[in-house]
């Protein structure tokens, strides 16, 4: 009998394999991105339903397979409710697991990931924030985490642009997100933010084109 493998994570996709079964991938603290499946997990009534909701967070027990995990058992910690409600919400939390995804790799432990990602969903639910705002913060946070971003502000670390840039490098997880700005400097901000994204992400993200879609129809 395979050892059971205990993990802190979050579901960040979520597909039907069966009728009853479902496939998830999984970022996790001790093992970074891996799939699991769900026997039974489509079910209703089944233990393992909540473990298949995108976003549910908390502690999964695994047993490990030649090409995926099996999810044994769960206790999920949050779910995340208002993402189903709020669409909006709901793209940019997309669009953070997906820019997660990029950087996660498999069976490589990835605390500082994990927590970012959860932070900036949990952040989603603030309506004091501006979700923008939380976007660029995340983008920002994570170069950091991943080892790529500017150690100093492109421009005066005097402006509010440069204080917020700067506020972002400093601050945990927990609480980079828990700043506003003024319309000019956003858009010095978030332009700062996106030139040095595109520049050290190689990639295309259907949910920020999906993201994007959703904001210009609400403008």
């Amino acid at each position: 009998m395979n050892d059971v493998i205990r993990v802190t994570g979050m579901v960040i996709s979520a597909m039907p394999m069966s009728e009853n079964d479902r496939r998830v991938e999984l970022l996790t603290a001790e093992l970074g991105k891996i799939s699991a499946f769900l026997r039974g997990g489509r079910k209703i009534g089944s233990p393992l339903l909540a473990a298949g909701r995108l976003f549910a967070f908390g502690e999964f027990e695994l047993f490990q397979g030649r090409s995926a995990y099996t999810v044994r058992s769960a206790d999920i910690k949050e779910f995340f409710a208002f993402l189903s409600a709020d669409p909006e919400a709901f793209c940019y939390a997309s669009y953070f697991a997906e820019l997660a995804t990029y950087y996660s790799r498999e069976n490589v432990e990835d605390l500082p990931l994990l927590r970012l990602l959860f932070y900036a969903v949990r952040s989603l639910h603030n309506t004091r924030l501006d979700r923008a705002l939380i976007r660029y913060a995340y983008e920002l946070k994570l170069l950091q985490t991943e080892g790529e971003a500017l150690p100093e502000p492109p421009f005066s670390p005097a402006s509010s642009a440069g204080r917020a840039w700067q506020f972002v490098l400093d601050t945990d997880a927990a609480g980079c997100f828990q700043f506003l700005l003024e319309p000019q400097a956003f858009r010095e901000f978030s332009q700062t933010v996106a030139t040095l994204r595109n520049r050290l992400i190689d990639g295309y993200f259907k949910s920020l084109t999906v993201l994007d879609d959703y904001l210009s129809l609400q403008r």
